[in-house]
């Protein structure tokens, strides 16, 4: 599944939905997953009691330029379509920019002392000098190394000394004195000092491990240089390969398998790279022409194959690449038949398909032989209350990522010797996990052993790594993030709530607060925070920063609103098209059960969502305005019609099977009844925060741009309405792991000085 404005992020915390396969260049860690791509509110002062917000300071008013859009008879005027420039350096369209960001830090001066004590209180729970889980490639432990005081992180490893045993669960790197030396191979560090942004999209090692590619990106737009080094002398290989996604793989010691994008950023030609060749004598290996298809490459677990896949919304078809013959190019692997989704792993002399369909919306795994892939075999059946997320294949073990009733779920199956039969497999072992919700991700394991490694966290466990010996079916635990500050998890209650939405349908929701803390008679303050869209799933996880929310009486709550994925294929079905107001009234479902349970009022109520999340930020405001204090809407995509009218702008066509062809009158009518944009009116709005970035190639900064100058046109209330756009960034915002813990310290700034819970002495 392709994400375009589908990176879940709340609240600055770069998660991607687990298991989703991203578009291209996602930042490491999480849940990825779309690409985008006046009031009449003069000056009164601050004052808590009356809710009038607005501070002494006049807000910018964008200039108004009639710019008129014709369709099926219906006419739409927008006046701040000028402030779309897709070179980024209208000077007038900057100025604004500028101006907004200027009024935001006037307004937010009062609290910045606020917010440099929580942002000291945020970064102090961290252990800044520490390092993640080594993961055993080969004669190495590879790992990642933060140091104290830097933003960014060490690539380094080290050599196992005795490489030939056989992995196991209680394996650990030594790192003592007569340890093999640490080898730093690549600092984020020094490379981020020549750049305002820097992100490492992919860094692989090759098959020899003499060689690491990596690739980066130093402006936040999501287009990448890949490099070539040396391992052991860090020299660069031949010139960078420039203009790419960060889909990478090595195709044996000497070769590599990119690809790049077109025009409107669509991924669409896969091309092979001969080191010590020029990138203009590099071999097209398939170009996809049908711009509602873009393309994505991964390694098969046994490294033997790449396998390059094209796929729309609805539709997946995959080739595969023999790493021991590139020079043969790609076979078809799964036809291309439309509404057949396919993905496939490689073991011995089978292929291992899960493949999804109307009739098996949940997917079912098939496997057949390499040599003849028209014949397939039924390993796990399609199940209706059982969604197959993904597999992971070892040379004896199969481990399966399912999800039932919302909650995820590993089951690990034994398979037969390499080139024995596959039958429909029995019954496996599941894997077994403490917390009522909790988020589980699968992560990169030795395919020749029998260790499943995976990640773990609920809303009250930090993240954890653990090996899982499959075959005796114990757990190790290999890391758990350190939360400084005398973070204790019994203080914590995790809950999952049902909520009856207006059709009947229950929606599932994660809840977390400090048990000390919470009054749980209505006067508490909460954070509800949404999404619903590509069938993302935003399931339980840790977050350190919510700490400080949670340690001052918040509650947060997430809403698994339908158009994710959290319930199955249907469940993201029934949240978009001709359905997507479903997302919508869910979300208001479930703030409006907080309300009735006593966790919280409509006068402490907050919501935040964003990117598509977004999207469900401005609709709920347009429809429910009254029902919330505060809202967060984080990079939105709130100018659906114009956006998905306009082909020219990244992505927009790959987009039709999600929310519409507005081309067509009943996508273009539905989708302009709920598009924020278009549905702004007079009316009073509660206190909103809008963040955008420049570069961002997802939600074009210009959405959000348009949407806040609507807003201050029309609103008739003193609320406060910021806008924040980072001029440096992208999707993402700012790269390093302290500047967005500066992020989340401004956000609960924002939300605690509209709830008026900032202390005097602050």
């Amino acid at each position: 599944m392709i994400v375009r404005r589908g990176l879940v992020v709340a609240l600055g915390s770069h998660f991607l939905a687990p298991n989703l396969r991203p578009l291209s260049c996602l930042p490491p860690l999480l849940p990825l997953p779309r690409r985008r791509s006046n009031p009449r509110l003069f000056c009164s002062s601050y004052s808590s009691s009356s809710g009038d917000m607005a501070e002494t300071r006049s807000p910018p008013a964008a200039k108004k330029v009639e710019h008129v859009m014709q369709m099926f008879g219906d006419v739409r005027v927008d006046n701040y379509y000028w402030l779309r420039d897709d070179s980024r350096c209208n000077p007038d369209m900057l100025s604004y920019l500028r101006e907004e960001n200027d009024y935001t830090g006037s307004v937010m001066s009062g609290t910045k002392q606020f917010e440099n004590q929580l942002f000291a209180e945020i970064r102090g729970r961290i252990k800044e000098d520490d390092i993640s889980a080594p993961l055993r490639k080969g004669p190495y432990y590879y790992y990642k190394k933060n140091l104290q005081g830097k933003e960014y992180v060490q690539h380094c490893r080290r050599l196992i000394a005795d490489n030939k045993a056989e992995p196991s669960v209680y394996d650990t790197m030594p790192t003592g004195p007569d340890a093999p030396p640490e080898q730093i191979i690549l600092d984020e560090n020094i490379k981020a000092q020549e750049y305002d942004y820097y992100s490492i999209g992919a860094f692989k090692a090759s098959p020899d491990h003499k060689l690491v590619a990596y690739a980066e990106d130093t402006k936040g737009d999501e287009i990448y240089t890949v490099n070539v080094i040396d391992s052991e002398t860090l020299k660069p290989l031949g010139q960078p390969l420039k203009g790419l996604t960060c889909y990478l793989e090595w195709a044996g010691n000497d070769a590599l398998v990119y690809i790049t994008m077109d025009e409107i950023l669509r991924p669409d030609k896969v091309w092979l790279h001969k080191l010590g060749t020029e990138q203009s004598n590099d071999v097209c290996l398939y170009h996809e022409k049908d711009d509602m298809f873009s393309l994505d490459l991964h390694a098969s677990e046994s490294h033997k194959y790449i396998f390059v896949a094209s796929e729309s919304k609805t539709t997946r078809f995959v080739f595969s690449l023999d790493v021991s013959k590139p020079q043969d190019g790609l076979k078809v692997l799964t036809p291309r038949e439309d509404g057949i989704d396919s993905s496939v792993s490689h073991r011995g002399n089978h292929f291992f398909i899960q493949r999804r369909s109307t009739e098996f919306y949940n997917s079912e795994l098939v496997a057949c032989s390499v040599d003849d892939t028209s014949k397939t075999t039924v390993l796990i059946p399609h199940r209706e209350s059982v969604k197959i997320q993904e597999i992971q294949l070892f040379r004896d073990h199969l481990a399966v990522f399912e999800r039932e009733q919302g909650l995820q779920k590993i089951t690990v199956h034994r398979l037969p010797a390499e080139g024995q039969p596959l039958n429909i497999l029995q019954a496996g072992r599941s894997v077994s996990f403490v917390d009522p919700v909790y988020s589980i991700d699968s992560t990169e394991s030795e395919f020749s052993s029998s260790v499943l490694r995976f990640r773990y966290s609920s809303m009250k466990t930090p993240p954890s790594v653990y090996d899982y010996d499959m075959d005796s079916g114990t757990s190790v635990i290999k890391k758990i993030d350190t939360v400084l500050g005398g973070f204790d998890a019994s203080n914590y209650v995790t809950e999952r709530k049902w909520v009856t939405a207006a059709d009947g349908t229950q929606i599932p929701m994660s809840i977390v607060y400090n048990k000390n803390l919470a009054k749980l008679d209505g006067s508490d303050p909460c954070l509800l925070y949404g999404y619903g869209s590509y069938e993302i799933s935003v399931d339980p996880y840790f977050k350190a920063s919510r700490l400080s929310l949670l340690d001052r009486g918040f509650i947060y709550v997430i809403a698994h609103v339908r158009g994710g994925g959290e319930m199955g294929r249907q469940w993201y079905e029934n949240g978009k098209l001709l359905k997507k107001k479903n997302t919508f009234t869910d979300f208001i479902a479930c703030a409006e059960s907080l309300i009735e349970l006593k966790y919280c009022s409509k006068e402490k109520l907050c919501v935040e969502g964003r990117s598509a999340g977004g999207l469900l930020m401005g609709a709920v405001l347009n429809m429910r305005p009254d029902l919330f204090k505060v809202v967060i809407a984080g990079v939105p995509f709130v100018d659906v019609l114009t956006t998905m009218l306009d082909p020219t702008i990244p992505l927009t066509t790959s987009e039709w099977e999600e929310w519409g062809d507005p081309r067509k009158e009943e996508f273009y009518f539905y989708m302009k009844s709920y598009s924020p944009v278009d549905n702004v009116t007079a009316q009073n709005y509660p206190n909103v925060l809008v963040t955008a970035g420049l570069n961002d190639p997802r939600v074009m900064y210009s959405e959000p741009a348009k949407f806040v100058a609507k807003l201050r046109e029309m609103k008739t209330d003193n609320n406060l309405l910021l806008f924040k756009c980072e001029l440096g960034a992208g999707h993402f915002s700012k790269s390093g792991r302290f500047e967005k813990l500066q992020e989340d310290a401004f956000t609960f700034a924002f939300m605690m000085k509209v709830l008026d819970m900032i202390p005097a002495s602050a």
